[in-house]
């Protein structure tokens, strides 16, 4: 904008706010030189020396203010214009009139114009200002609790701690993440291994490019980012990582709906995006416990990349079970064996298709329910044999319905030639806004009596197929 001279204006919102500690070179350079004692004692007993002689103090404060003059200078409207662009501010971003007086006056400049506004993050709020990083995302206040039962751990908790634990015994493990070290529960990594920890700033990109160099070195490096942010690495998942069938595993936090985290968080197109790329294995866990032993499994696998994709928030409260055990890949769980129609669910769905199964038992319908585990590769045998047996099927998934888990069964299906009626249950064609999780399920249609709906309405529809198949053909 600046070299075109285009009408372009600029506006910076500067907080001083990192979610996460800096990172890289040119941080730690400054930090360094701020710091070092030297620099300060010299600039200490200059000050001093001044403040001797008479109307020193004033002296010192005149210094004082040229060079913060000079900072301002040289850091802000210089460097801007430098590049073209006509610099106003800094502007008091808490002084409504000032803000709307500045950009009024951008709009007026012909050319770009770049906008300095100076806010703080959580003025005027006293617990934001004291913990600006937890502060970053809040939740409405739901009142108090009155319930003493403990609460399950986040997904995140137990990825991070189950992470750690290998790492004690398998110094190849490295931790990776985007920024995200509070979000995904890695500074528990950074605390016990801070040598095998990499932060390498708001650059997916580059975590996943350096996954992949660290896998060609016979190291196994766990990418830790948010489902929705990974969508920024691409380009560099399909060349970096699985045209080369590298050996690196994407933990992949807040998949399915993020609830109040908002629409920009929601991850809800990983398994169309990730199940297309070759090489790649994808699994998700359909609670806490197993999520520790996904874990273990992808650690362990060593025939390419893979993908484990968790939700946002706690668990369900089951017991952890130990020692860790890698599971066969591409091999699902039958939960509920029944006769009448097959409900299979995968990763945080698959509580709500038990659930469903209890109710349609209350209608003299007889579910089996699967935790699939494994969205690439298929169960392939347990689920042909599914649809030969049950004659209908009902696939769940708090993902994109296109391309996703549904779509991979109907692909089966289609190839082996079965006609077998299926009723797929995922994310719509749509955006979703914020709102609680559960309240995101409804609107999806993913709840405990959305499944129960379709599994009789797919029964219904079997049934009839059936009837009318049955009935002579009359001809004259």
């Amino acid at each position: 904008a600046g070299h075109l001279d285009l009408p372009f204006i600029v506006v910076l919102n500067d907080n001083e706010m990192s979610i996460s500690p800096n990172v890289g070179a040119i941080s730690k350079y400054l930090d360094r030189v701020r710091t070092d004692r030297r620099y300060n004692r010299a600039k200490d007993e200059l000050a001093d020396r001044i403040e001797r002689l008479p109307q020193g103090e004033m002296l010192v404060e005149l210094g004082k203010r040229m060079k913060d003059s000079f900072k301002e200078f040289i850091y802000h409207s210089m460097i801007w214009e430098e590049l073209g662009f006509t610099y106003i501010g800094p502007v008091d971003g808490h002084d409504i009139r000032a803000t709307v007086h500045a950009l009024r006056q951008a709009t007026e400049i012909d050319g770009p114009v770049f906008v300095h506004i100076l806010t703080k993050k959580g003025n005027g709020y006293d617990p934001a200002l004291t913990d600006t990083e937890r502060s970053h995302a809040v939740s409405a206040p739901a009142g108090a609790s009155t319930s003493t039962a403990p609460t399950p751990p986040k997904y995140q908790d137990v990825f991070a701690d189950t992470l750690v634990e290998i790492g004690h015994t398998d110094d190849r493990v490295f931790a990776i993440t985007a920024a995200m070290p509070t979000g995904t529960s890695l500074v528990k990594f950074a605390k016990a291994h801070p040598e095998r920890f990499f932060d390498v700033g708001i650059a997916e990109q580059h975590a996943v490019t350096f996954a992949a160099g660290l896998a060609t070195a016979g190291m196994r490096p766990v990418v830790g980012i948010y489902s929705s942010f990974l969508q920024r690495a691409y380009d560099q998942i399909v060349h970096d990582v699985c045209v080369q069938n590298l050996p690196v595993v994407f933990a992949l936090d807040r998949s399915g709906f993020a609830g109040d985290d908002g629409r920009t968080h929601h991850g809800v197109f990983d398994l169309s995006y990730l199940r297309c790329i070759p090489n790649m294995t994808i699994m998700a866990p359909k609670d806490e416990n197993e999520l520790r032993h996904m874990i273990a499994t992808a650690v362990a696998y060593t025939d390419g990349p893979i993908a484990i994709r968790y939700a946002r928030g706690a668990g369900v409260g089951v017991p952890m079970t130990d020692p860790l055990t890698a599971l066969p890949i591409g091999r699902a769980e039958t939960l509920r064996n029944g006769s009448d129609i097959a409900i299979l669910a995968v990763g945080a769905t698959v509580l709500a298709a038990e659930r469903a199964a209890d109710e349609l038992a209350l209608d003299n319908l007889d579910a089996t329910v699967v935790n699939a585990r494994f969205v690439k590769p298929l169960d392939e045998t347990l689920i042909l044999e599914l649809a030969r047996s049950h004659g209908a099927l009902v696939t769940v998934e708090e993902s994109a319905a296109m391309g996703g888990f549904g779509s991979a069964v109907l692909e089966l299906l289609a190839a082996h030639g079965l006609g077998t009626p299926v009723r797929v249950l995922g994310g719509p064609d749509r955006i979703f806004e914020q709102a609680s999780q559960g309240r995101l399920r409804e609107l999806a249609g993913l709840a405990i009596g959305d499944i129960v709906a379709a599994a009789r309405q797919v029964v219904s529809r079997r049934r009839a197929a059936t009837v009318s198949a049955a009935e002579p053909v009359i001809t004259s």
